[in-house]
């Protein structure tokens, strides 16, 4: 038996098997969900994962699109499952695409939440998009920005943001620089949403900026705390949402 995790996020789907083969794999979203269900699928039948003798969680932002999943579960619960066993006691940020997640557990059950959907300025696509205006990708930005001086970025709007950049551009201002306004930027949103579920003995990053230390580093210090950046934390969705197959087969 085979329990089976699906994280579809708004760009990158995380798919974590568990049971008698065990993998893990990462693709682009795509524009369309189904499709992307139907690539984890073949994906998954080519590894020998016979999914009508599996239990398959789905998650995320298209988790209605996996339409061979057996359940559909919250980030909230999939990303708290993915995390409870090594840090039950801990406040874990997702800094997501298309939102922003705080979540507060307490003895490894999720005690509070904070979410933060309505304006971009706090996620990842903000990241992508002054990333793009700077001719760099994500990695790439965050590096240069790890040798500058942060500008001030102070627009709560991602278009008005991006005017803020385009003017710098135009001055001639360091690119290194520019990068740091933007990570400064989005760090001080996420940090906003954050601080009110402090203080805890542990905040972790998780999601698609959980391998950059730079960017947990300046959360910390927006938040007066240390960030943790959990291994492997793109997939702690999906691994949570495998947990919980497991879980849902053993009842």
């Amino acid at each position: 038996m085979d329990f089976i995790g699906i994280d579809i996020g708004s760009t990158a789907a995380k798919v974590v098997a568990l049971g008698t083969r065990e993998m893990r794999f990462a693709l682009p979203t795509g524009w369309s969900g189904p499709e992307t269900a139907r690539a984890i699928r073949e994906r998954l039948e080519a590894a020998g994962i016979r999914l009508n003798d599996s239990f398959v969680v789905s998650t995320g932002y298209g988790r209605r699109a996996v339409d061979f999943a057996n359940r559909q579960v919250t980030e909230i619960t999939c990303h708290a499952a993915g995390c409870a066993n090594m840090y039950p006691n801990a406040v874990i940020i997702d800094v997501g695409g298309q939102d922003t997640k705080a979540i507060r557990l307490r003895e490894g059950i999720v005690d509070d939440f904070l979410m933060n959907d309505k304006c971009s300025a706090g996620t990842g696509k903000f990241i992508e998009v002054m990333a793009n205006r700077l001719g760099l990708e994500i990695d790439a930005l965050f590096g240069l920005a790890e040798r500058g001086e942060a500008l001030s970025i102070s627009s709560l709007c991602t278009v008005f943001a991006e005017s803020e950049v385009t003017g710098y551009i135009g001055a001639g201002r360091r690119r290194e620089d520019i990068a740091a306004g933007v990570v400064d930027s989005v760090a001080a949103k996420v940090a906003q949403l954050a601080w009110k579920l402090l203080p805890e003995r542990d905040v972790l990053l998780t999601g698609g900026l959980s391998h950059l230390p730079y960017f947990a580093d300046t959360l910390g210090r927006k938040l007066k705390h240390p960030v943790l950046c959990v291994p492997d934390g793109r997939y702690a969705g999906a691994y949570g949402a495998a947990l919980l197959a497991g879980r849902e087969m053993q009842a």
